[in-house]
C-alpha cells in the first residue's frame, strides 16, 4: 500500500520578484497623488527621492507594502517615491559571530563545554528581509542548537581529535537550514573544548601510565636484542682465544681515555687454578714430613 505525501508550500513568507501590481484602485490613487506631490515640490523633493547605497549593500524597496519589481537596488543611486515607498538596506559582507559556550553531554556521558565561531554572508537580500524577521539572530540561535545536536552524538575522543569533521558537518547543516532565509554559511570552526578538572587529571594519569608501559616494553625489547647480540659475540670470541685478548686491550684503551684512576685487570680462572693446585701439593708434602718426624720422636722415646 502506497501513500502520497503532500508537501506543504506556504503562500506567505516567500520572497519573489513580480511585475504584477495588485494594489487596486486605492493604491493607484495614492500613487498618483504621491507623484503629483513630487512634481509640485520639485526640486526640493529630489533630496527625498534620491538615495545612495554602498558597494557592499543592497536596498530592498517596498511600495505600499509590496516588493518593487526589479529586485534589490544598488550599489549607487536609486529613486524612491516619498509617502508610499520604504526601503531596507542589507549588508552583503561576510559577518562572523561567536557561538556562546555550550555545556554538552557527550555520547560517552562526559560533560564538556564547547564554543565555536560561524562565518556567514547574505546571498539573497529579498529572502533575508521577507522570509525572516531577523536573519542574524535566527542564524545565531540555529548555530547554538546545531552545535549541541552534533556534539551530543560524538564521543569525547572524537570531539578532541575530529574538530575539522565536526565543523564541516555543522557547516552543511547550517547552510541547508539557512538557505530559505537567503543566508549562506561560509564556514564553522570549533574554538575551544573545556573539560572538567577531574577529567583532565584522569586523562593525564592514563596518558602517563600508557607512556610508562610503552617505555617498559621498549626497554624489554632492547634487552632481548642485546642478549641475542651478546650470545652471538660470545660464540665468535669462544672460537678464537686471541679475540678475547684484543677485546681486553680495547677495553683498557677505552678506560684510559676517560682519565680514570682505577683500572680493572681481569685475571683468568685457569691461572688461579694452577696456583691452587700447587698450593695443595705443597701443603700435602709438608704434612707428610711432619708425620714422619712425629714417628721418629715416638721411636726414640720407646
Amino acid at each position: 500500500m502506497t501513500t502520497n505525501k503532500k508537501h506543504y508550500n506556504p503562500t506567505f513568507g516567500t520572497a519573489f520578484d513580480s511585475d504584477e501590481d495588485d494594489n487596486g484602485c486605492m493604491g493607484a490613487f495614492i500613487s498618483f497623488f504621491s507623484y503629483l506631490l513630487v512634481f509640485l515640490t520639485f526640486p526640493i523633493s529630489v533630496w527625498f527621492c534620491v538615495k545612495v547605497v554602498q558597494e557592499y549593500e543592497r536596498a530592498v524597496i517596498f511600495r505600499l507594502g509590496r516588493l518593487v519589481s526589479g529586485g534589490a537596488k544598488g550599489p549607487g543611486l536609486f529613486f524612491i517615491v516619498p509617502c508610499i515607498d520604504t526601503y531596507i538596506c542589507v549588508d552583503l559582507r561576510t559577518g562572523a559571530f561567536d557561538v556562546p559556550p555550550q555545556e554538552i553531554l557527550t555520547r560517552d556521558s562526559v560533560t564538556v563545554t564547547v564554543d565555536a565561531v560561524v562565518y556567514y554572508q547574505v546571498k539573497n537580500p529579498l529572502a533575508a528581509v521577507c522570509n525572516n524577521d531577523n536573519y542574524n539572530r535566527s542564524t545565531r540561535l540555529l548555530a547554538a542548537t546545531t552545535l549541541r545536536n552534533v556534539l551530543g552524538t560524538k564521543n569525547l575522543s572524537e570531539i578532541l581529535s575530529d574538530r575539522e569533521s565536526i565543523g564541516d558537518t555543522m557547516h552543511q547543516m547550517l547552510d541547508k537550514a539557512t538557505d530559505p532565509w537567503g543566508v549562506h554559511v561560509d564556514r564553522v570552526e570549533i574554538k575551544d573544548v573545556c573539560i572538567p578538572k577531574n577529567m583532565q587529571r584522569s586523562m593525564a594519569a592514563e596518558a602517563e601510565a600508557t607512556r610508562d608501559a610503552r617505555a617498559k616494553v621498549i626497554a624489554a625489547e632492547g634487552e632481548e636484542k642485546s642478549s641475542h647480540a651478546l650470545k652471538v659475540a660470545a660464540d665468535v670470541i669462544s672460537k678464537s682465544p686471541a679475540a678475547l685478548q684484543l677485546r681486553y686491550l680495547q677495553t683498557l684503551n677505552a678506560i684510559s681515555a676517560e682519565k680514570n684512576s682505577t683500572i680493572i685487570f681481569p685475571l683468568p680462572i685457569e691461572i688461579l687454578g694452577a696456583f691452587m693446585d700447587d698450593g695443595a701439593t705443597t701443603s700435602g708434602t709438608e704434612g707428610a714430613r711432619q708425620r714422619k718426624k712425629d714417628l721418629q720422636i715416638e721411636a726414640l722415646m720407646e
